[in-house]
């Protein structure tokens, strides 16, 4: 859609801050704060059919994935549905990407489980003030926070979400009770158990899956459609499409209409969802206390309850998010707005909580399936947040004769495709120190997710710093040793180049003149400029020279600031070379003190 992918464009070029020149009342700076205005100008009749079609799609997708991901979070089913509208209403206002959906998903229903022990009132407190800090990371632009996560963290931590997540369904999939949730004892005692398996659950959740799989397989073979199909190809296509699209709705009403029809018999041999909280959610604060059978817990105990999840849990939404959002962006070519999109999350936990929702975030997997529906703005969002709305006040008392097992096949098939067990191989053969960080937080997650998380972090923050520590070099052996850092030069730096430099130059006999080429330098520090004096005084003392070449007008300024003594520095590595083998004809810019004067002084200037 060009008209809407160029407003989008136009409303995501620039940062959610201002700009000197632009006054905050400006068209473009309310065109910021509200991307809707970028593009319902624009709004035509052709994208309201195709963003209905996107939006009853993605909505018969959410409904049964939401009942199902209340399970994974440990919360009644209604909390899933509670969750799954508000986004679709403020994304419409607020969001920069026509594709992204936002709601319940599996890793965030996990992470809400790890840190509300299964308790509705502190989810809901926990989407309040993940929204909070969502925001304010978003109104001080501190998006880029999340740069310092690495790919192979995000992926370590997603398999391992992945694994957990799936095998904490088994205990559904086959109608096993009384398994607990911590991952190592769940798989401890759903072993122990295995001999307690209902038939009737684990026949229906695999003859679930198998629907499921070969649903999705029909999905990905459905042809596109063109002008010249017959009328009745057309509608075959059309129907398969729709089918093969809300095969999680059709296969969870094909699971209930079975149970419903064994419960009209008296012989129930599934373990059903149960009662539904009927009617939609009253519009109320936040819990910010508990009242309990031993007395009330406050505020200030529910966060120290919560502890690392109120970092954990904001960050994973937005970097879920984001990624999701950046992924379809590149994809269907238009620009997004991440600072916009912190403000958007932001503002749907916040209001989200108003409503009894736990945190959410992007789907990939229902934004995937908007985006292939052929949505052509946010507004799709309205007709899936509707029909969320209708299944809140109509179908809550059907959902009752919804199996467990079904609910774990819908889960089980969701989850499986963020395992990306292709990246193991890929940094093996790409850069094999990167599957360190990845194993840390992969192994550390089935503990602790937050300790996986921040292990992982620091062990990537940690091989960065080794790399800035320790810069690959390049040396040239000949009647002069040249010397090429590869990276810019920063305090850490300064003994490792000072070895390399003493052991190649002064550590010889006789005592050999060095040229250190600067080209891949582009900024250095005060640490630095002190070690490079002493090396001066030290090649001056024993009667060699260190000279500069093709330094970058930033660390020339610097240099030349410093005032180093016996700095000398030229253009081009062969003026270097012909001056230290004493080629008549050849001199160092600062030579003489007023050419050096003159050089620092155009500097300083520039």
């Amino acid at each position: 859609m060009p008209s809407f992918v160029k407003a989008l464009g136009q409303a995501g070029s620039s940062s959610l801050g201002m700009t000197p020149n632009t006054c905050c009342c400006s068209p473009g700076a309310v065109q910021r704060w509200l991307p809707i205005l970028a593009w319902l100008p624009d709004y035509s009749m052709q994208w309201l059919k195709m963003d209905v079609i996107a939006g009853l799609s993605v909505g018969l997708t959410v409904i049964p994935q939401a009942l199902a991901y209340a399970e994974v979070a440990g919360l009644p089913p209604q909390y899933g549905l509670y969750s799954a509208f508000m986004g679709c209403f403020v994304y419409f206002f607020l969001g920069t990407s026509r594709d992204v959906t936002l709601g319940p998903t599996a890793i965030m229903s996990l992470l809400v489980s790890f840190y509300t022990f299964h308790e509705p009132a502190y989810a809901v407190l926990l989407a309040f003030l993940s929204g909070c800090i969502q925001l304010v990371m978003g109104f001080l632009r501190l998006g880029f926070l999340l740069d310092f996560i690495s790919c192979p963290v995000i992926k370590g931590f997603t398999s391992a979400a992945t694994v957990t997540i799936a095998f904490g369904q088994i205990k559904n999939l086959l109608g096993l009770q009384n398994i607990p949730r911590q991952f190592f004892l769940q798989v401890y005692h759903t072993f122990l158990s295995i001999g307690e398996t209902r038939v009737g659950d684990a026949a229906l959740g695999l003859v679930c899956m198998l629907l499921l799989v070969v649903l999705k397989l029909m999905r990905d073979h459905v042809p596109p459609a063109h002008p010249e199909m017959p009328p009745g190809v057309w509608l075959s296509r059309g129907l398969v499409w729709a089918a093969t699209t809300a095969r999680n709705a059709l296969v969870v009403s094909f699971a209930a209409l079975v149970a419903y029809s064994f419960e009209v018999t008296g012989c129930q041999p599934f373990v059903l969802t149960g009662e539904t909280a009927k009617g939609l959610p009253p519009v109320r604060a936040p819990p910010f206390s508990v009242t309990t059978a031993n007395g009330t817990i406050s505020f200030t105990e529910m966060v120290q309850d919560m502890g690392a999840g109120l970092a954990v849990v904001p960050l994973m939404g937005l970097l879920e998010s984001i990624a999701v959002a950046k992924a379809f962006a590149s994809q269907n070519n238009y620009r997004i707005d991440a600072n916009q999109e912190l403000l958007a999350i932001g503002f749907t936990n916040v209001l989200g909580s108003l409503v009894s929702s736990y945190p959410v975030t992007g789907s990939f997997g229902r934004t995937a399936v908007n985006a292939q529906s052929g949505v052509c703005t946010p507004a799709g969002g309205l007709v899936t947040g509707a029909l969320v709305l209708l299944s809140l006040d109509y179908l809550t008392s059907q959902f009752y004769y919804i199996p467990k097992a079904a609910l774990a096949a819908v889960i089980i098939m969701a989850v499986a495709p963020l395992f990306d067990a292709k990246i193991f191989r890929t940094l093996w053969r790409v850069k094999r120190l990167d599957l360190l960080p990845l194993c840390v937080t992969f192994l550390l997650c089935f503990w602790e997710v937050q300790y996986g998380i921040l292990a992982g972090a620091l062990v990537s923050v940690l091989l960065l710093l080794h790399a800035v520590a320790r810069p690959e070099t390049q040396v040239s052996e000949g009647p002069v040793v040249v010397l090429q850092p590869a990276s810019g030069l920063h305090f850490p730096a300064v003994e490792a180049l000072r070895e390399a430099i003493l052991s190649r130059a002064l550590e010889v006999s006789p005592p050999r003149c060095l040229v250190l080429d600067c080209t891949h330098v582009c900024s250095v520090d005060y640490t630095v400029v002190l070690g490079l004096g002493e090396l001066l005084q030290d090649f001056h003392k024993q009667g060699a020279s260190l000279v500069f070449t093709g330094l970058q007008v930033p660390v020339l300024r610097v240099l030349l600031s410093a005032d180093l003594k016996g700095f000398q520095y030229f253009s081009t590595l062969e003026e270097a070379e012909k001056y230290l083998g004493q080629e008549p004809g050849t001199q160092p810019y600062n030579i003489s003190e007023d050419s050096a004067l003159e050089h620092k002084v155009a500097l300083l200037k520039a």
